[in-house]
């Protein structure tokens, strides 16, 4: 057996594939690979169409996490990157911001943000009429979930003073970095990171479109001068973040004109949240009411600042040693992907093993079958330049037949550098070549090349599992595992896979 170079792959010329995506160039590291050394969170980068695509199955309806699911006007899913990343991507409305630029300037004026307190926007992507975001994804659901679904136990009061302190945190490091706007603050807006700690999403802090005219879907949470000019002002923000602590003392989404006839009806009680069964400081919660009155006053210029918004809730902390997962009762979010609980395949049981002869011998019996109708050439492109292309490959799989995994990965380079076809089945025989030479990160690679090639191809998953069993990533592999089993089931029930 030869032995490959230790080095990263030499890249390879942006290729074309049947769905007329482009990759990225891969000489530079992949989006998000390099983490901020002083926040630890992925630099803000730019993402190719193809990219998110392949992190979010092809938009499945099955990855919308958006609140109001497929209705939702900007649908937002859940996805998972290359170097294995989960991430929420937002999707515009088609020519929601005609000029590219314009929303380019937008996301990268969000995107230097980086605080502890936001899910911080981490990309963006514009592709011909496309506009996306990427953020860092909370698994934790929102805090309109825990406060007003929820199955298991409510917000106990503590926590509910430490989410109005931390997205308070937020919005005073937000108005001190030059960007105090924030469109449609709400409990929908509220996120839970891993830990359960409270981050304020970062989509708010870029405008719905490029003239920004879009807020609250209801009127009676609207801050009364956007009714009248139809403009977000910093003012604005901390009335709707008076809506949020509304939210927090009675668990109900009570309009702020109801909320404040009951405060100055001295009739606190009955704004506090009943399945708190008195669980809470009659103080704690008057200063509460008291900062949440200030929020909502009518005139803009009567509202508080960020800054004693922070000081106020400050005081209130309670339990700071408590981790905020136990306080909302929940698991700490650990990825444990379940194993597949139907029969493994002979391709599924070798890659478990990680027998990397017995995945080769597959490969070989397979050869190209899954290949079919991922090119389709006219006679006018079979040039001698698609011969020798053709040429390289076949001397490639002889190579890769005998087991001289050396020459097979020169010979489908050669293959792959041209850019005029594209073969899941060459990244994926690549991909084992790298592995036999104990370059699992290269071989994660070209799995995930296969991938965007044919996103539902069992192959491509099986592989990637194998790689990140390689890289000691074995909740990842786990995982992969499982969905190249549920898809390659799905194929033998006659489910076509695209």
């Amino acid at each position: 057996m030869g032995c490959c170079e230790s080095s990263f792959l030499a890249e390879t010329h942006p290729e074309k594939d049947h769905t007329n995506l482009s990759y990225p160039p891969q000489s530079h590291p992949s989006p998000s690979a390099l983490l901020e050394p002083s926040t630890g969170v992925p630099s803000f980068s730019e993402f190719s169409f193809s990219d998110l695509k392949a992190a979010t199955n092809n938009f499945s309806s099955d990855n919308i996490v958006s609140e109001s699911g497929e209705k939702a006007p900007n649908l937002v899913y859940k996805g998972r990157l290359q170097n294995r990343r989960w991430i929420a991507v937002k999707k515009f409305t088609k020519m929601a911001w005609p000029d590219p630029k314009q929303f380019a300037e937008e996301a990268w004026g969000v995107g230097k943000l980086r605080h502890k307190r936001l899910a911080n926007l981490i990309g963006y992507c514009c592709d011909g009429d496309e506009r996306l975001l990427v953020a860092e994804y909370m698994p934790n659901d929102t805090l309109a979930k825990h406060l007003f679904h929820w199955e298991n136990q409510t917000i106990e009061w503590a926590m509910r003073l430490r989410v109005a302190f931390c997205i308070a945190e937020a919005l005073d490091y937000c108005s001190s970095q030059g960007r105090p706007l924030y469109h449609d603050l709400n409990a929908y807006r509220v996120l839970f990171d891993e830990d359960g700690d409270p981050r304020l999403s970062c989509f708010g802090l870029m405008k719905n479109s490029r003239d920004g005219k879009s807020y609250s879907t209801n009127l009676a949470y609207t801050p009364p001068e956007y009714l009248r000019n139809g403009r977000v002002t910093p003012e604005s923000v901390i009335y709707s973040f008076g809506t949020v602590l509304l939210d927090l003392l009675s668990g109900k989404h009570i309009p702020p004109s109801h909320a404040l006839d009951m405060i100055r009806g001295k009739n606190i009680i009955l704004l506090m949240d009943s399945h708190l069964e008195g669980h809470f400081s009659t103080d704690e919660a008057t200063v509460v009411v008291d900062l949440a009155s200030r929020c909502l006053q009518y005139e803009p210029r009567e509202r508080p600042s960020t800054k004693v918004l922070v000081g106020t809730l400050a005081s209130l902390q309670m339990k700071p040693d408590v981790p905020s997962y136990v306080m909302l009762g929940i698991s700490k979010h650990e990825e444990t992907p379940p194993t597949p609980q139907r029969p493994l395949s002979p391709m599924g049981e070798a890659c478990s093993r990680m027998d990397l002869t017995a995945i080769h011998q597959i490969l070989v019996m397979t050869h190209y079958k899954d290949d079919e109708g991922t090119n389709e050439l006219s006679f006018q492109e079979w040039t001698q330049q698609m011969r020798d292309m053709l040429e390289s490959r076949k001397r490639g799989d002889f190579a890769f037949r005998d087991k001289d995994f050396k020459t097979a990965v020169d010979c489908y380079s050669q293959f792959i550098d041209v850019g005029t076809m594209v073969s899941p089945t060459v990244f994926a025989r690549r991909s084992l070549c790298y592995l036999l030479c104990d370059q699992p990160d290269v071989a994660l690679r070209d799995a995930m090349q296969a991938q965007c090639v044919y996103p539902e191809w069992p192959t491509a998953f099986y592989m990637q599992s194998v790689a990140l069993a390689k890289l000691d990533m074995h909740n990842d592999a786990a995982d992969m595992l499982n969905e190249a089993t549920a898809l390659e089931e799905k194929k033998q029930k006659g489910g076509k896979a695209t």
